[in-house]
């Protein structure tokens, strides 16, 4: 849960009007512990207030678009969704169940990445380097 983020202010620096829907959705992500589908999202905002799904779809797509929160992918169509890095939130990598399909945090220090070297020799740009790890959780593994 981030206690730190003003989700206000997030929104507008990124050029956002704070709307109620927007505001919720973000809320949602950031205050929760791992990383969550669109249905996740849908159901948790839909337990406080009205929501259309594809409204929630759109506000994801958006939030996405401006780095807002991260777009994860699960290795299917399917993707899951939490906070891009910002001052509150270090860059981390995920462990992603094969079984169950739930999406866990890591701490940021439990993998090194480095990509100077990738960035020295690679002829484009980086935006962003994803690192997720498959496997079976301890859950499903009973």
């Amino acid at each position: 849960m981030c206690q730190n983020c003003d989700y206000h202010e997030i929104l507008e620096s990124a050029g956002l009007d704070p709307t109620e829907n927007r505001i919720r959705v973000i809320e949602v992500i950031g205050n929760n512990g791992y990383p969550l589908t669109a249905a996740d999202v849908f159901k948790t905002v839909e337990r406080t207030q009205s929501i259309n799904r594809v409204t929630v779809y759109r506000i994801l797509d958006l939030l996405s678009e401006k780095s807002i929160i991260e777009r994860l992918s699960t290795g299917g169509r399917a993707a899951c969704y939490g906070m891009a890095p910002n001052k509150n939130h270090q860059s981390h990598p995920h462990f992603y169940c094969t079984e169950c399909g739930q999406m866990d945090c890591l701490s940021p220090g439990s993998m090194s990445v480095r990509i100077d070297n990738l960035e020295k020799t690679f002829p484009g740009e980086i935006d962003r380097v994803e690192v997720r790890i498959d496997g079976t959780c301890k859950n499903c593994l009973k």
